[in-house]
């Protein structure tokens, strides 16, 4: 079921032989700029004409009203609502401790440089709703930007035919225990384009106002959409279809390899799952448990496409050094280590977005109830990016104070440094401040700087 790439023996870069997704976001941007400058130039007239033709819903309204999201916290089911309670509670627990205090460093007498952490003001959350929908993701959204203490918070979904034109009831739901009220029923490329850009709506309350970040994980569209912004927003990451890898040797457990990659594959047909090991026995009864565990699952023909697929895959390597330097080419969303010392090879790792450690650390726990964060980067981007938290809603901003003495003590080297660059205006802006004038005798020439 799986393909297979043998690495045994060679010393070439992994990167360009893995399985990966052949998604190309910069022909899906030009695929989209049209759909994302209309709704800049246009507004909701391009926002409905988008979402009638994407969605088959006929939008009267971008927001969702307010008393439409408590109904929808009022009638979640009790077992749904306790889950997601607990996943509040943990996830908050994990994300208040990444809180940055303000540091001041006092660089000489006098002078000092505060670095202070402030959030941005305005925030777009995106929830996707194609497949599959996702309450839970408006707790991986919100809760790290309530923490890092954002003052106006916007969720955007898609509009569901089932529920009226409404996002999905459970998200409207996520967003009522969380105490989120400004929720647009829009989704695709045009609800980044509208946090992006803002937009009018029906009436002036229904008017989405821009926003400063934009966060979530979507399709290649809403994927393509975020590159297009970035710039005139910031964005978390490029979150795509998803991926897991797992790096296992042979005293994993194959029907826990054989679940995990599934559970993966069931949110997509683009989903990646790709095994690293150095076991062919393991592979061997991998592919055993595949065969039975796919037929028996429900979405059987979407597993099957993600696992067929050019993205999934088995890779053999020698070791498991070579299988690390491979799970680092790769740099997985989600990786999981099943191997003996399972901790020890996960702390080596320098690239992915989430690693999960052990048997009993499976990706659906952090999917939901771990407390750690499922917005994490795909397709390789945890090379340079990391999944959602609350940095990723601050700024640090340097704050300079420097006496009259501490600024001449230094002051030869900033002229210095400025006549070297031939920027003699900067250095005149120090000597300035220590020119005579208004009957205090001196000069340019008398100013000196040996404090």
């Amino acid at each position: 079921m799986l393909k297979l790439t043998d690495l045994r023996g060679s010393r070439r870069d992994p990167r360009g032989i893995l399985p990966r997704a052949q998604l190309d976001v910069s022909e899906a941007v030009e695929r989209i700029r049209p759909v994302v400058e209309a709704v800049h130039q246009r507004g909701f007239a391009a926002i409905q004409e988008a979402t009638a033709r994407f969605d088959g819903v006929e939008l009267t309204r971008l927001r969702v009203p307010v008393e439409a999201i408590a109904a929808a916290g009022e009638a979640l089911e009790p077992e749904i609502r306790e889950a997601l309670l607990e996943v509040i509670t943990r996830t908050r627990k994990v994300h208040r401790d990444q809180r940055r205090a303000d540091v001041t460093t006092q660089v000489v007498d006098g002078g000092t440089v505060t670095e202070r952490w402030l959030p941005v003001q305005r925030v777009g959350l995106y929830v996707p709703g194609g497949l599959a929908v996702y309450p839970s993701t408006v707790v991986m959204n919100v809760v790290p930007a309530q923490e890092a203490g954002v003052d106006a918070l916007v969720v955007a979904s898609p509009p569901q035919k089932e529920n009226g034109g409404l996002p999905d009831a459970r998200v409207l739901a996520a967003c009522a225990l969380l105490g989120v009220d400004e929720v647009y029923a829009v989704g695709g490329a045009q609800a980044i384009a509208m946090l992006g850009y803002g937009s009018d709506g029906a009436d002036e309350g229904d008017r989405c106002e821009p926003v400063d970040v934009i966060t979530g994980p979507g399709n290649i569209w809403v994927t393509a959409a975020k590159r297009l912004l970035q710039g005139t927003v910031g964005i978390d990451a490029e979150a795509g279809p998803t991926e897991i890898a797992i790096l296992a040797d042979e005293t994993a457990d194959p029907r826990h390899v054989a679940a995990d990659l599934i559970s993966q594959a069931e949110h997509d047909p683009l989903a990646a799952s790709v095994l690293v090991t150095d076991s062919e026995q393991l592979v061997a009864a991998v592919e055993t448990e595949l065969t039975r565990m796919v037929a028996a699952t429900k979405h059987s023909q979407r597993v099957l496409t993600s696992l067929t697929g050019a993205q999934s895959g088995v890779v053999l390597v020698d070791d498991l050094e070579q299988g690390l330097a491979v799970v680092d080419a790769y740099a997985a969303e989600h990786l999981e280590i099943q191997t003996r010392d399972a901790r020890q090879w996960a702390m080596r790792v320098r690239n992915a977005g989430a690693i999960f450690v052990g048997a009993w650390s499976p990706v659906s726990l952090g999917d939901y109830a771990a407390g750690s964060n499922h917005v994490l980067p795909t397709a390789g981007c945890a090379r340079h990016s990391s999944g959602l938290s609350v940095q990723s809603f601050l700024r640090g901003i340097h704050v300079v104070e420097y006496t009259e003495a501490a600024l001449q003590d230094v002051a030869r080297h900033v002229v210095t440094l400025a006549n070297a660059e031939d920027l003699p205006a900067h250095g005149e802006a120090v000597q300035v401040r220590f020119q005579s004038d208004q009957g205090r005798s001196g000069g340019v020439a008398d100013v000196r700087f040996d404090g």
